[in-house]
């Protein structure tokens, strides 16, 4: 205020510097997770990014790994949900679509395995998948087998 209205002559030469105010350099979690607060994306690293020491450490796979994975072999994914589908004409399969600093990764959830593990299904904001990579072509899908709410992962951000 000082620095746009004129000072009154009471205060004259009386004028002190002031130092400028210490506000500690937010941390990168810090900025991601006002990106998100504010905009809902991030122009800097994926979330999961910051975390991915600690999702290898439980044998997660980033997407891109999961791409050079041989048709038939059971992984560990884990990545933000972007995208839930459950068509009508699935049959009761849900279609879900995670992303990671890497890559997306498209699961089939079949109807028992969504009942039972509903809560994660719905709720996670990370959702970790184990099951069986399938591949046909340029085409993947990882058929979930059993699904986990890895949110606690992003307390720390």
């Amino acid at each position: 205020v000082l620095g746009v209205q004129q000072s009154l002559p009471l205060f004259a030469g009386v004028m002190e510097p002031e130092a400028a105010p210490y506000l500690p350099t937010p941390s990168e979690s810090d900025d991601v997770v006002a990106d998100y607060a504010a905009l809902d994306l991030t122009l800097g690293r994926h979330p999961l990014a910051l975390v991915r020491t600690a999702l290898a450490s439980q044998g997660i796979l980033t997407a891109a790994q999961i791409g050079r994975v041989t048709s038939g072999q059971f992984v560990r994914a884990a990545g933000l949900v972007i995208a839930r589908q459950r068509p009508m004409s699935a049959n009761g399969v849900t279609f879900v679509t995670i992303e990671d600093e890497s890559a997306v990764v498209n699961a089939v959830i079949w109807a028992h395995v969504a009942e039972a593990q509903r809560k994660e299904l719905i709720g996670s904001r990370l959702l970790i998948i184990e099951g069986v990579l399938e591949r046909d072509g340029d085409v993947q899908h990882l058929i979930a087998s059993r699904l986990e709410d890895g949110s606690h992962f992003l307390d720390d951000l």
